[in-house]
């Protein structure tokens, strides 16, 4: 486990239980699970901005195809103005 075994987890529950109250830890321990919450979800949609952007900037790097493959029927619409 590291640095910590588990009477160093034991101590600073303790630690927590008497700063804190029996009362005050559930209501801290909702906000903290909230606080996780929130911070996972701006992470992925962190992600997923980050893989859109990667995404159109591939789609702007594929080369277009040229105009010349394209039938040419500008003349016939100018003929049709008078």
């Amino acid at each position: 486990m590291g640095a910590f075994g588990w009477p160093h987890l034991l101590i600073i529950l303790a630690v927590i239980l008497l700063l804190f109250g029996a009362a005050k830890l559930p209501a801290l321990a909702k906000s903290v699970g909230q606080s996780a919450r929130v911070f996972r979800g701006e992470m992925k949609a962190m992600k997923d901005d980050d893989a859109t952007a990667k995404a159109a900037k591939v789609d702007n790097a594929a080369p277009e195809t040229p105009a010349a493959d394209a039938p040419a029927s500008s003349s016939s619409t100018s003929d049709t103005s008078s």
